[in-house]
């Protein structure tokens, strides 16, 4: 499933060992889109609860996916080694899956830059289900959070990245 490579060295640390900002300022500036996805799994009393709008603290997807917009903009204020970016779209689905019980979240974001913007789609989805839990936890605290992944990432250098498997 991953693409590691263990002879890429870990850009964030100099040839001291020590942690810095990766300089990204030789690069090319170039179009940049990340796709992330992720799932909270609730018992279906839950999910049915948060599908018919009858969450006691509002409109719960509507709420964590502007949540999860705000956490992709703050990702380099979460993330100590993160660039700040300029974003130029963030786009957030939520899609229930009664089958399973589960709430999936997808994150897809863009830029114009010389840096991706993988860890701003992933932040985004951990921070839209971070917010649902918040929301629903009086009723479900056994809620859980898995699966928050990169899908898709596309510009820069290394051209298009896709996942492969579930």
């Amino acid at each position: 499933m991953s693409d590691n490579n263990k002879n890429t060295p870990l850009n964030h640390f100099n040839a001291k060992g020590q942690a810095h900002m990766v300089n990204v300022g030789d690069k090319a500036e170039s179009a940049r889109i990340a796709i992330a996805t992720g799932l909270i799994q609730m018992l279906p009393e839950t999910l049915a609860r948060l599908s018919a709008g009858q969450a006691a603290k509002g409109d719960v997807l509507g709420v964590a996916r502007l949540a999860a917009i705000q956490g992709a903009k703050k990702t380099a204020d979460l993330i100590p080694l993160a660039h700040p970016i300029g974003l130029t779209h963030v786009e957030v689905d939520f899609v229930v899956d009664a089958q399973s019980s589960t709430l999936i979240c997808q994150a897809k974001v863009a830029t114009v830059g010389r840096t991706g913007v993988e860890m701003e789609a992933m932040t985004a989805v951990s921070i839209g289900l971070l917010t649902v839990y918040d929301m629903l936890k009086a009723v479900d605290r056994g809620m859980i959070i898995s699966g928050v992944r990169l899908l898709e990432k596309r510009g820069g250098k290394s051209g298009v990245w896709l996942a492969n498997g579930p």
